[in-house]
């Protein structure tokens, strides 16, 4: 999506309008405690077992894991702001094809992160799995991830242009 607003100029819009970037930083830190909270809120009793909480709620699909990460990103104006300082410095002013050149950007960058992503998914898959069996630990795993995540809506709420 970034890639797509940059090659078309819609980041230039969020830079140049102090009110539609502070929307956007205003919906993702929303969108980043309420994230946070529900791990932190989630009750982990004792008493059962991992595999009765895997039963108890619904396994996700990929379709949402994609969205809750599509809108995780679209809200993210660090990412707006990367997009708009760091990207037209690639593309020269005069250049007759600056979209094609920013969607090329975009390509590169695209898969660079999916490569980064995968590697970072896989090792906490794998740590995810080492502790799975463990319900002490994934009460404190989550409620410590979940405050990152609050912690992150506050830093960004309160975060200067």
């Amino acid at each position: 999506m970034h890639t797509l607003a940059t090659a078309f100029g819609l980041t230039a819009i969020l830079a140049a309008s102090a009110t539609a970037f502070t929307v956007i930083k205003i919906a993702g830190a929303i969108y980043l405690i309420y994230l946070g909270t529900k791990p932190i809120l989630t009750r982990h009793d004792g008493a059962r077992s991992v595999e009765k909480d895997a039963q108890a709620s619904a396994p996700k699909s990929l379709h949402q894991f994609f969205m809750q990460g599509f809108v995780t990103n679209v809200l993210n104006p660090k990412v707006v702001l990367f997009f708009v300082s760091f990207f037209p410095q690639f593309v020269p002013a005069d250049s007759q094809h600056k979209t094609l050149a920013f969607l090329a950007l975009g390509g590169v960058f695209i898969a660079m992160s999916t490569v980064w992503n995968s590697f970072v998914a896989w090792i906490v898959g794998s740590v995810t799995q080492r502790f799975s069996g463990k319900p002490g630990m994934k009460k404190w795993l989550d409620r410590g991830v979940g405050g990152a995540f609050v912690g992150l809506g506050i830093k960004l709420a309160t975060s200067h242009r």
